[in-house]
């Protein structure tokens, strides 16, 4: 039998905080199992593993993770709550208190972007958009 694949996540000693937080942040999500050294977790029926690992290692925004939203209200959601106490960026990405990098995305984008006469201006306002503005692209 195949096992599926699940990313472990290095914290600074913060690993069942941080398993905590996304948990009370996507809704369907427990804390599956936690010892001194790590917490498993699910977000969204997703398995995770926290490793309370030390300082030596950060995340950067070369590993992201994308919640696909389907409307306005998702997305204002996921922004607030992921980016409390985090740093916001410009396209939908954002940092959250951990250093966990996020893109916060529109589920129609794909479909957006596949119109080569809509694109380049799909492409230009997300450009200017930190959150993005369903609304404002469907229109551009």
């Amino acid at each position: 039998m195949i096992k599926p694949l699940y990313p472990c996540l290095w914290f600074d000693g913060n690993a069942k905080e941080a398993a905590d937080y996304y948990c009370s942040i996507f809704k369907s999500s427990k804390i599956t199992a936690e010892n001194p050294m790590v917490v498993t977790f699910e977000l969204n029926g997703f398995k995770f593993m926290g490793l309370n690992g030390g300082p030596q290692y950060q995340f950067s925004p070369a590993t992201s993770f994308v919640v696909e939203c389907d409307k306005q209200e998702e997305i204002d959601y996921y922004w607030e709550m992921l980016g409390a106490g985090g740093v916001y960026n410009k396209c939908g990405w954002l940092d959250d208190k951990f250093g966990m990098s996020w893109q916060v995305v529109p589920a129609v984008l794909p479909k957006l972007m596949s119109d080569p006469d809509k694109a380049p201006r799909v492409i230009e306002a997300f450009m200017q958009m930190s959150k993005f503005d369903i609304a404002a692209l469907e229109g551009a």
